[in-house]
Order: structure tokens, then C-alpha cells, then sequence
């Protein structure tokens, strides 16, 4: 690593931040948090002595606890636009340093997006952008508490925080309140107290290289200090570990500390242990330096890996062809928001490692490390980039805070074996902000901030994506490729994907797919591309995204079913399968996630592109991702949430089963219809369909798969209507389910003669009056109080609180209607 870096200067004492710390001596601040949704008078509203009832006890405060945003709910309320606005937190903590003279740290992982530190009244630092971590140092303005007796008294001894974060809109901020997605609010990462002594290690830069042939492998150890005792002579001992456990070498080096970053180790490596998606292989680098100050140790793991986009050609990881098989991933969870534990974390990743992923672009901002490290550990391969998208360019503050942001995700997360491109922006064709667009200012950033992500870390690729007058100046370059849905069909996605490879050097697909919504299933989905314009290509323009306007297309007049999403899917995946010149893709996004542009979509403000509900749900898309990815034997029958099916009598329908069995065989209401062998290129469904007739009413369906001497097996049932239904005219409302106090509640629409609607799509609004609550504002399908109806119904879930509950739905034109929820009953 180059050590000319892009300083920065902060006001107060505010460090980028340690890249790892000595967990024995760093504590996560959970608990005992008081939150005010408003701004104060200053800051002494926020400590002022008070009794109940008093004038000085208003505001009035709320518990929470870490991490926490407080758009976890009105991000998607399809009521109002979400809280955009100042907020405050506050406690007392304990201040306990072990080291004599140490240094006590607040380290943020992530506050959004300005954020005001305050000891008593004393401001101690301040940060702008919402995604990179960074650090207070906090120990002169604790010492300085520690003097005034009255105060520690009434504190028990305990030192009082007080925090600001401010997610107001601001032109001269990235992202732009354009990018399709919530600028949230809060302190929506985890924040620590660290302790380390006078003289300590800012960061650890580790680079591990490696030929491609695996045999020829060196280690480079740079150390960045944090010193502000000016401590003078340090001893340094490294200890490299195998990802057996066992000892490769150990360094030990006396040195005088610098107030530059220091090179301390480089060492040769014979065919060292290769970092790759099946055997992610992790070494542990222990740094110990022990000085007058005292001792700090610190560990990193690392990976060796080689890597190359071949130019005009596909992406080799340690020597050999990988296809990146990728997704997105935005940090937007159901009821949480940004703030999403480290326990839903990791059980997102895993979701993403089970259906095959190999590569994740983290849009469209520096993720969690818990993220980070779990790519390292599952083997994931890593886009990540910074907030710069849409919206322009503004002036020196905006492009400041890139280039800073950019400073900060590269030094934060150099070590991660798992990172091979920083992203440098998206969507930076796409104006709005500002009412210059000068697409000359814009390239020469750009190019600047190309040239800077090369300074600090040479090893790694910078890539974009949609903005062709731009893509001669990064590395790898993705354009806008959006078949059968914002633009053409999605069978000319081979053609259109070779044209826009043949135009750069470097080539990788991210950002492809489709909305779905969960439980809305389609007899004849692709009937819409009868009606689509093709052979101009499929890129988004400005517009598509609209649901309003302009020519026919997938996405404005398709019936946003999970039936048309499994087609489109399964076209992509195996024709990737033939793609031998192609890279790799990412799918957008594996989540749906919520996004203040989309307030007309059939859950409001989501976007629905995921193939899991923002509540880790599955839809059935998921299920294809899984059938051409994974090893493991697995097969899963099309339609679990597709309760009724419709169509005439003695009419055949098709029965699809997503499986990379090698062959499957289905049986239908007890009857073998026979077996068939799977052939990725036989679509739909690799050729695992099968015609069937349904009976008026109950059929089942069951699928016996096999593999290498294995079977598995999956069902469904469904009923099937043959009568015709007229236009929407009544509603009905059942409590369909209880369970451990929460009641589901579902509605139907009915026609004028009592016959289901099973192709109505109206919006429906669910009330509620009682003891308990709606689990509403989750943006989910079932956790919206506004939602469109799926197959001509629509269910949301009560908290009875064991009391009196009324839960009553209405729809335009239709007659409202009221259900009073008895409590105790399990209705299956």
C-alpha cells in the first residue's frame, strides 16, 4: 500500500478510525439508551436536572436500544414521506480505563448521516456521511467531567453522552435524496467504548500477493500509530497463522515511532493456503506492539488470492475461469430499518450463500464490517462503493466528502480478502440536483477519484455502473441492461449483454431482474411481451422506472406477478450457462428494500425487485436462483403461495419444479405423469414440467428428485376455480389463523354473485380500533397497512394483546368491511 493518502483534517480530536480492536478492551453501547425524534434548544436541554411533572421533563424521551434508526417504521408508511430531520440520544456510561493513561475511545460504526458527539456540554467531535466508521477520542472531555464533584454526584459516578445525528435533506451531501433508497437517520451501527493505551495502532494495512499459479506468495505489513502521548520507541511483534492453526513465522522489530505510516514486515510465502468461494482459506496476522505506554494487540486475517478480469474476456480467480454469480445487498430490514443486528446480518449472507452466491455488489454505500467479515469467511466476492449517485455533482463540500468517504472504505476495509473493485459511483449520467450537469466536471472527478482509489490500494479494480460517458475511465464497467422488464424482452438479454461487452475492455453485469409481488402468481405472465417494442435494446432510460407514460413496458404494464419474475430468471440464468465470454452478473437486489421514490408500487414505497420480502420471506424466485447455483440436492414445486388456481374445465395447466436433480418425477392427485431429466438449456424450468388437468377444487401435487443416489421430495396443494368472476364488488374478512397472541387476518374480493376475484389488484387499506396493534409499516406484502391485492386477497397480521380487537378493511368503491377478532381460538 502507497502511503501518499488523502489526509484529512477534522475539527476536534477525530480519528478515521483503528481498522480492528482488542475485543477484551472494547464494548458494544446497547442498552440504556433515551431517544428525542426532534431537535433541541441546545445542548443543555439534553442534561438539565429535572423531576416528573416539572416544564424541564419535556421533551419527553423514549427508550431504545443500539443500533437504531428512527425511520425503522415511516420509511414505509404509506401515509406520509418519512422523518428527514435532527434527533438526539442519550446516557451515562461508566468510564473504567484499564491502561494507565489510556485513551478512551468512541468508535462509530456507522451514524447517519451528520453526526455531534457531546461529554457534558463539551462538543468532542463531529462527522459528515453515514456509512464509514470513525472515532472521538473522548478522554481529555472525561477528565474534565471528572473535576466538577457536583456533577459526577449526581451522576453516580457515571459520565453523561449525548449524541446528535441529523439525516436532513442537503444538496451538498452524498447520497443524493434522489438515489432510490431511504436516507436514514440514527445511530444505525453499532457504537463502542475502546480503551488503549497512550500509544496504539490506528490500522493495520496487509497486503498478501500471490502469482497465479499459487506457488510464488509475499506478505507487506504497514502499521498506521495513534499517538498522541508522542510516545518515542515501540517494540512490534507479528505472528502470522495458517488457517490450520499453526504458526507460519513470527517477526519481532524495535522501532522509532513515526508519525507516518510504517512499513514493518515483508516476507516471502511458498505456495501459501488460496482464499477462493469453495475453500475461503483465511490467515489470522496477530500485531503486538508493547511500548512505556503499555501493551496493544490487535488481529487481522487476510487471505491470498489472485485475481484478473481478462480483458475482452471472463474473470479468472487463482488461475482458473470463475463465473461471478452475484447479488445486492442494502442494510433495510422489516421493522429495523438500517439498523440491522449483526444476528440479521449474518442470517442474510447465509441466505445469500445458500442459493450459490459468489460475488455481492453492496449498494450503493460502505457496508457493516460484520458484513465484510462474513464474505471473507463464507467466500464472497466483493463490490463495494461509495454514495456517489445521481443527482450530479455539487460543489467542494459534496466532492470533499467523496473523496473522503472514498479515503475511508478503502483504508477500513483494506485487509478483507473478500474486496476486488471498489465502486466509484452509479448512476452518474442521472442529473436532478443541481441546475448545472456538466458531464466534463463530472469525468474529471471522476477521474480523480479513479486515480486516488489506485493510490491507496494499486491491488484491487475501480468500476461503475450506468454512465457511459465515463466507462473509458475505470477499470470494469457495467452498463444498464434491464431485458423484459424496464426495456425489451428478456429473451434478448444474450444479444444485448455480447454488444455491450464488445464495447469495453473490462465487462461485469450487475443490476438486472424485475419487481414481483410476493403472492401475486399469473396463469399467463408473458402475455405483456406481445405488446414490447424489441431489438433497441434494454437499457433503462429516462423514465422506465415511471409508472407512468412513454412506450409499452414490462415493468409499467406487466402484471408485477412472481410467475412473469421466475421466467425472466430462469432466461437469464441459462443463457449465462453458454456465456463463456462473460465475467458475471448480479442480480438487484436479493431484498426488497424501502425507497421513498416508490410510493405508487403495490407495497408502497418498496422496491419489490427482491427475491426475498424484506422480512427474509422467500418468494419462488429465490427457489431458481438455488436450482442452477447450488450442489446440493434440492427441488421445490412452483406456486406454495399460490393457494387457488383458475381456468376452464378440463383446461391442462403447466406444473413447474425448480431442482438440480438430474431428473425428477411428478406425481398429480396419486397419479405418476412420469419422469423427466433436467437440461439447463430446456426452458422453462430445465425441462422439469409437466401438463396437467386439473380437478374443480382440491388437487395435490408431489415431486420425487434424484441425484447422485439421492432423493428428495417436495408438495404442494392448491384448489382449482372454473368459475368466471366479474368485476370486484364485495369484500370479505377472516381471521384465518392465531398464534402465541398474534392473529392473521385475511380479505378476499368477491364479485356481485359471491365468486372469487382471483385477478383483482385493487389497493385495500386495513383500520384497526382496540386493545392491540397492527404489525403494519414493515413493507412487506403481509405487513402493510395500503397494499394491493394479490390474487384477489390480502392478509395482515394483529397483535391481540390478548383484548378487544376490531380490524376493518376498504377499498375504493367497495363497501368497507369489519371483523371483530375473538382472541384464544387457533384456527389452522
Amino acid at each position: 500500500m502507497r502511503h501518499n493518502f488523502y489526509l484529512i483534517i477534522f475539527y476536534f480530536l477525530v480519528l478515521n478510525l483503528p481498522n480492528s480492536y482488542s475485543q477484551e478492551n472494547s464494548t458494544r453501547l446497547n442498552e440504556n439508551w433515551e431517544f428525542l425524534k426532534s431537535d433541541l434548544g441546545g445542548i443543555w436541554e439534553a442534561l438539565r436536572p429535572t423531576e416528573l411533572g416539572r416544564p424541564e421533563s419535556v421533551p419527553l424521551w423514549e427508550e431504545v436500544t443500539l443500533p437504531h434508526t428512527y425511520n425503522r417504521y415511516d420509511a414505509v408508511d404509506p401515509a406520509k414521506n418519512y422523518y428527514q430531520g435532527p434527533a438526539w440520544y442519550r446516557r451515562a456510561i461508566e468510564i473504567e480505563n484499564p491502561f494507565d493513561g489510556g485513551r478512551t475511545l468512541l468508535h462509530f460504526e456507522g451514524s447517519a448521516q451528520k453526526t455531534q458527539v457531546y461529554i457534558d456540554t463539551t462538543l468532542v467531535g463531529s462527522h459528515v456521511g453515514g456509512y464509514d466508521e470513525w472515532t472521538v477520542d473522548i478522554t481529555e472531555a472525561v477528565r474534565e467531567f471528572k473535576k466538577k464533584e457536583e456533577l459526577v454526584k449526581r451522576f453516580n459516578g457515571e459520565v453523561p453522552l449525548s449524541i446528535r445525528t441529523d439525516n436532513s435533506r442537503d444538496l451538498e451531501m452524498i447520497p443524493s435524496d434522489m438515489a432510490d433508497h431511504n436516507i436514514y437517520g440514527g445511530i444505525h451501527r453499532y457504537l463502542n467504548l475502546v480503551y488503549v493505551p497512550e500509544l496504539s495502532v490506528d490500522k493495520v494495512f496487509v497486503t498478501p500477493e500471490v502469482d497465479q499459479t499459487g506457488r510464488k506468495g509475499n506478505l507487506s505489513v504497514d502499521l498506521r500509530w495513534y499517538n498522541p502521548g508522542e510516545v518515542e520507541k515501540s517494540e512490534v511483534e507479528m505472528t502470522l497463522i495458517d488457517p490450520e492453526g499453526e504458526v507460519v513465522k513470527n517477526h519481532k522489530k524495535e522501532v522509532e515511532v513515526l508519525t507516518e505510516d510504517q512499513n514493518m514486515w515483508n516476507m516471502d510465502i511458498r505456495q501459501p493456503s488460496l482464499w477462493s468461494p469453495d475453500d475461503p482459506a483465511l490467515y489470522t496476522l496477530k500485531v503486538k506492539i508493547t511500548s512505556a505506554a503499555g501493551t496493544h494487540q490487535i488481529d487481522q486475517k487476510i487471505g491470498f488470492r489472485h485475481f484478473e478480469f481478462v480483458k475482452k474476456g471472463p474473470f479468472h480467480l487463482n488461475g482458473e475461469r470463475l463465473m461471478l454469480r452475484g447479488t445486492h445487498r442494502h442494510e433495510d430490514h422489516a421493522g429495523v430499518g438500517s439498523a440491522m443486528t449483526e444476528e440479521q446480518i449474518i442470517t442474510e449472507i447465509k441466505m445469500m450463500k445458500e442459493i450459490g452466491v459468489n460475488f455481492i455488489r453492496l449498494g450503493h454505500y460502505q457496508q457493516s464490517r460484520i458484513v465484510l467479515d462474513l464474505c471473507d469467511k463464507l467466500g464472497i466476492l466483493v463490490w463495494e462503493e461509495i454514495p456517489w449517485n445521481r443527482g450530479g455533482l455539487g460543489g467542494d463540500v459534496y466532492k470533499d466528502q467523496a473523496r473522503r468517504m472514498l479515503t475511508n472504505m478503502i483504508e477500513q476495509h483494506y485487509n478483507h480478502p473478500s474486496i476486488i473493485i471498489w465502486g466509484m459511483g452509479n448512476e452518474n449520467d442521472w442529473p436532478g440536483d443541481f441546475a448545472e450537469f456538466d458531464r466534463e466536471k463530472i469525468r474529471t472527478f471522476m477521474s480523480e477519484l479513479n486515480d486516488l482509489s489506485h493510490e491507496l490500494d494499486p491491488n484491487r479494480k475501480t468500476a461503475i455502473r450506468r454512465c457511459d460517458f465515463c466507462k473509458d475511465i475505470i477499470d470494469v464497467y457495467s452498463p444498464s441492461i434491464w431485458a423484459g422488464w424496464y426495456r425489451g424482452n428478456y429473451k434478448e438479454y444474450k444479444q444485448v449483454s455480447k454488444a455491450e461487452f464488445e464495447d469495453v475492455d473490462h465487462f461485469l453485469h450487475v443490476e438486472w431482474g424485475g419487481d414481483s409481488h410476493a403472492r401475486r402468481h399469473s396463469e399467463n405472465p408473458d402475455k405483456i411481451l406481445a405488446q414490447v417494442e424489441t431489438g433497441e435494446g434494454a437499457d433503462e432510460r429516462t423514465g422506465d422506472a415511471s409508472l407512468y407514460g412513454g412506450s409499452t413496458r414490462v415493468s409499467k404494464d406487466g402484471d408485477w406477478s412472481e410467475s412473469y419474475i421466475v421466467n425472466l430468471i430462469d432466461w437469464h440464468l441459462k443463457e449465462q450457462e453458454t456465456m463463456d465470454w462473460l465475467t458475471g452478473t448480479a442480480y438487484w437486489p436479493f431484498k426488497d428494500f424501502s425507497t421513498p421514490l416508490r410510493p405508487e408500487n403495490p407495497v408502497p414505497y418498496v422496491n419489490q425487485k427482491g427475491i426475498v420480502e424484506r422480512d427474509f420471506t422467500r418468494k419462488e424466485s429465490f427457489y431458481v436462483f438455488k436450482s442452477y447455483w447450488t450442489e446440493d440436492l434440492m427441488a421445490h414445486i412452483y406456486g406454495r403461495s399460490w393457494p387457488v388456481r383458475w381456468g376452464d374445465k378440463g383446461e391442462q395447466k403447466m406444473i413447474k419444479v425448480y431442482s438440480n436433480a438430474d431428473r425428477a418425477e411428478l406425481f398429480f392427485n396419486g397419479k405418476s405423469l412420469g419422469v423427466k431429466k433436467r437440461d439447463s438449456q430446456n426452458f422453462p424450468a430445465a425441462g422439469l414440467r409437466w401438463m396437467v388437468t386439473p380437478n374443480a377444487g382440491n388437487n395435490t401435487v408431489e415431486v420425487v428428485a434424484y441425484k447422485d443416489g439421492k432423493q428428495v421430495r417436495d408438495n404442494i396443494n392448491f384448489k382449482y376455480q372454473t368459475e368466471k368472476w366479474g368485476e370486484p364488488a364485495k369484500m370479505e374478512l377472516e381471521k384465518i389463523k392465531e398464534e402465541n397472541g398474534i392473529a392473521t387476518v385475511e380479505v378476499k374480493m368477491y364479485d356481485k354473485n359471491e365468486v372469487q376475484v382471483l385477478d383483482a389488484v385493487n389497493y385495500v387499506r386495513f383500520s384497526h380500533v382496540g386493545d392491540g396493534k397492527l404489525l403494519e409499516n414493515l413493507g412487506t406484502s403481509t405487513g402493510s397497512s395500503l397494499v394491493q391485492l394479490y390474487n384477489g386477497r390480502a392478509i395482515i397480521r394483529l397483535e391481540t394483546k390478548n383484548g378487544k380487537n376490531i380490524v376493518g378493511v376498504s377499498s375504493d368503491g367497495i363497501p368497507s368491511v369489519f371483523l371483530n377478532i375473538k382472541t384464544g381460538a387457533n384456527i389452522d
